[in-house]
């Protein structure tokens, strides 16, 4: 039997309240579960007490016996202190600029690298100026 901690819903429609529960992998999400391990309710304020309540010492127990925490529920744990947060893996390169946006970044970055240049310059040369100026 394949153990999971996982999230099973409540409350009403657009006001949902989380269960963290031990359940069978097959049982379906509302279903069915072992053991209630805490809640989760997401609409309270994020300092609230009451937003997260788990039991911990059964939380390290369960996964002890081979319990695979779900994505969220291995979130709130590591929130909570509870386990380690899982490592962020890197994005695609779907997320990055086409060529494109690419060239047009470079064109913006060269203008302003023009225009920094085009004031140091004058405001070099009145400072040369007034150094000539002065050696007279």
């Amino acid at each position: 039997m394949s153990l999971k901690i996982r999230l099973a819903r409540g409350g009403a429609k657009n006001r949902p309240y989380y269960r963290m529960v031990v359940a069978d992998s097959r049982m379906p999400r509302d279903g069915r579960y072992i053991e209630r391990v805490g809640s989760y309710n997401p609409m309270l304020e994020h300092g609230d007490e009451n937003r997260l309540v788990i039991k911990g010492d059964r939380v390290t127990h369960w996964l002890s016996v081979g319990a695979q925490a779900s994505d969220r529920v291995q979130r709130l744990l590591a929130q909570a202190g509870l386990v380690e947060s899982k490592a962020r893996t890197e994005q695609t390169k779907k997320d990055r600029p086409k060529t494109k946006a690419l060239e047009r970044i470079r064109e913006k970055e060269e203008a302003a690298k023009a225009a920094a240049e085009a004031a140091a310059e004058a405001a070099a040369e009145p400072a040369a100026e007034e150094a000539a100026a002065a050696e007279e």
